[in-house]
């Protein structure tokens, strides 16, 4: 989604899991709001954060995630799951660093970034509805889930979006 900056806040984008409803096949789905302006940087950067915050906590399906991100702080926030045992609630702090961010935002560019753009101006076009909100809803493939290190990273996105489906797109803007 892409909102309009907040005057009292610097934040370029925050990152919320929305689980998937009891006893379905949807998996957990993260929303990306951007503020601002949106660029492809600034999409790549919060699209990077969704998918470093879901290797965080990749040994739970399903954790909830909050997230800010700051390009000077990296993603902060927190995640949030019941035990299975215990029934209570778990909570941990999640803090990816910039550098991680960037990182990883910039493998995205570089292997994705046409369409990376495509979204960017479908969020930016000037003719949406009054009132409208402006949100795209596309799915990214499994990349978002792999382990970080060096053998994580030679297996490019590109690969893996050749081997599935790739991204799809619609537009009902949920």
């Amino acid at each position: 989604m892409l909102e309009e900056m907040s005057e009292y806040s610097t934040v370029l984008a925050h990152v919320n899991s929305v689980p998937s409803p009891l006893n379905s096949e949807r998996p957990t789905r993260d929303v990306v709001t951007l503020y601002g302006e949106a660029t492809s940087e600034s999409l790549a950067m919060a699209l990077a954060a969704a998918m470093e915050s879901r290797r965080e906590t990749m040994e739970r399906v399903d954790v909830i995630r909050h997230l800010g991100l700051w390009p000077e702080r990296g993603a902060v926030g927190d995640a949030a799951w019941r035990d299975e045992r215990t029934g209570q609630l778990v909570t941990r702090d999640v803090s990816i660093a910039p550098d991680v961010i960037r990182e990883t935002a910039n493998q995205l560019l570089q292997e994705c970034g046409a369409t990376i753009g495509r979204l960017v101006a479908g969020l930016s076009m000037p003719d949406w509805p009054e009132g409208a909100r402006r949100a795209i809803s596309f799915t990214l493939t499994s990349y978002s889930i792999l382990p970080t290190g060096a053998g994580a990273r030679r297996d490019s996105l590109l690969e893996h979006y050749r081997q599935s489906d790739g991204y799809t797109f619609d537009n009902e803007g949920d």
